[in-house]
């Protein structure tokens, strides 16, 4: 009873499969057939477009080039001589020029008419089939130009018995007619090309009549049956010419066909893979349920982990933060101290161009009435002192704003004057000795300008204090530099580091300043770290201050 009841249902199974593929039978090939045929044509009817536009706008640059010879021949000096006055001379020495114009421009012969339509000069002279003597005053391309200024006419040749276009400009005194300059272009180039193509290309004139064509045959007769093709077109400018493309269709439904077979092919083999795929899933069910029970008591225990995991991980994560908020603060933190100390000194940089503003504004405003020349240096003079100024407050802003954490290429020399001017008030008012080499100022590192200066400010700052109430203070700044590295080197005057401050110099909150947090070195070296490089103090030297060094990579 049991297998009886199974074997109904699968066969209850069965049947809409059986419907779904005879359906697919029926319809799959259809459709397929029916859109790949009709994405053919219409990727036919685009290239054929496509094809008609490209070589219109050839056939137009090659009839522009030609127009613009007999533009230039028509007002051609030496061409008008001839016409007005004649001579063998001037017959040779023209024939040449268009014969020179002939072959940089790839027309097929230049000539030119007198007033009566006979040619006295023309770049085929030297040939038996030359053109010179010859009246095609009866050419519609003559009398058009004659009349109307230019003239153009597609037919075949008197002498030559070749096809091809007539371009006419007249040449004229004032108003009175001296002659016609005719160029020819034969366009059997063009037709090689186009007959290589697979489709047909032709070119009709208004009357519908062929006359360029990749084949030569149907030139000057009537337009061959388009059925069987999809044809595109395209104006010619300056012409009542339709450049014609054709492509076969036949491509299209062979490929249709095809796309026809494939489909199928494909839905046989789609209903022999269903039916594989149904086989194992129905194996795959059986096997699902018995895995279920163990599966739900997994996730149930994978998710309880979970939870914990997250939740560990989430107190972590905020650790974490708020240690980096700690780091960050620490590095501001220094570098307000800093700012603090460099600040001091700020006033006196601040005040004392102020009252020489005040004294050369008072002395000029005295003087503006009795002798204006002084005037003018004592507005020189302020304007500097104002730029000063400027200068001193834009470093201790961007001092003193937190660094973005990007390191990227800075430029040595402009890191170190930036920290001196930061602490030029340390050294004026100890009439401190300084010594700073030449720098090239493509001596560049990796670092950030922000923090590079507040290394260089800590380090000077630390040798101002050093050298506290002597009389002979001095700092000194060495440089040196290869392919990979830059070592800059700090070295004051004073009195040096004790061993046991040696010691602990790079711990934090150890100092010997009264008023110091102890973190200056010890941020300072973090940071060159970061930069990929190092800070540390070189070995104590008898009667020698302190020196310190800073080693960072080079930037390209």
């Amino acid at each position: 009873m049991e297998q009886a009841a199974t074997l109904r249902e699968s066969r209850w199974r069965l049947h809409p499969a059986l419907l779904v593929l005879v359906a697919a039978l029926l319809a799959g090939p259809w459709a397929a057939y029916t859109v790949t045929r009709d994405g053919m044509l219409a990727q036919l009817d685009q290239d054929a477009q496509a094809a008609a536009e490209s070589r219109a706008l050839t056939l137009d640059s090659i009839l522009d080039r030609q127009r613009a010879v007999a533009t230039v021949l028509a007002v051609d000096q030496q061409v008008i001589q001839l016409l007005q006055q004649g001579g063998p001379d001037r017959d040779f020495a023209v024939s040449a020029k268009m014969d020179l114009l002939r072959a940089e421009t790839q027309s097929d012969v230049i000539y030119l008419l007198d007033r009566r339509g006979v040619s006295v000069a023309a770049s085929n002279w030297d040939l038996p089939s030359s053109f010179i003597g010859h009246d095609y005053g009866f050419r519609q391309y003559f009398r058009q130009a004659a009349a109307q200024g230019t003239g153009q006419e597609y037919a075949l040749g008197t002498v030559s018995g070749r096809p091809g276009l007539y371009l006419a400009h007249d040449i004229r005194d004032g108003t009175t007619l001296l002659g016609v300059v005719v160029v020819k272009v034969e366009f059997d180039p063009l037709e090689a090309a186009w007959a290589r193509d697979t489709g047909a290309t032709h070119v009709v004139d208004g009357q519908d009549r062929v006359i360029i064509s990749g084949q030569p045959a149907l030139r000057f007769g009537a337009l061959p049956d388009v059925r069987g093709m999809v044809q595109a077109r395209a104006s010619v400018r300056g012409t009542d010419w339709t450049l014609l493309v054709r492509r076969p269709l036949a491509e299209a439904q062979r490929v249709a066909s095809l796309a026809a077979g494939t489909a199928v092919l494909a839905v046989l083999l789609a209903g022999v893979v269903v039916a594989v795929i149904m086989a194992r899933l129905r194996r795959a069910a059986r096997r699902a349920r018995a895995e279920a029970a163990y599966r739900a008591d997994l996730e149930r225990a994978v998710e309880a982990r979970t939870r914990d995991l997250s939740g560990e991980m989430r107190e972590r994560r905020a650790a974490e933060q708020r240690l980096v908020q700690l780091q960050s603060d620490l590095v501001q933190a220094n570098k307000l101290a800093t700012l603090g100390q460099v600040s001091a000194g700020f006033a006196h940089e601040v005040n004392q161009p102020l009252a020489t503003i005040r004294l050369l504004a008072e002395n000029g405003r005295a003087m503006l009435d009795r002798d204006p020349a002084p005037v003018a240096a004592n507005l020189d003079r302020i304007i500097g002192m104002t730029d000063r100024i400027g200068q001193i407050t834009s470093e201790l802003r961007n001092f003193s704003r937190k660094a973005t954490g990007a390191v990227g290429r800075v430029a040595l020399a402009d890191a170190i004057q930036a920290s001196l001017m930061l602490t030029a008030s340390r050294r004026r008012t100890s009439a401190m000795d300084f010594a700073l080499p030449d720098l090239p100022p493509d001596l560049a590192v990796r670092a950030e300008a922000v923090r590079l200066e507040q290394i260089l400010v800590n380090l000077l700052t630390n040798a101002h204090d050093a050298q506290e109430g002597r009389s002979d203070p001095r700092i000194a700044i060495a440089v040196q530099a290869d392919d990979a590295r830059v070592t800059l080197t700090i070295r004051d005057n004073g009195p040096g580091l004790s061993s046991a401050m040696a010691a602990q110099l790079f711990t934090p909150f150890a100092t010997d300043k009264p008023q110091g947090l102890g973190l200056g070195l010890v941020i300072s070296r973090d940071i060159a770290r970061d930069f990929g490089g190092e800070l540390d103090a070189l070995p104590p030297e008898p009667g020698q201050g302190a020196a310190f060094r800073l080693t960072l990579p080079r930037a390209a």
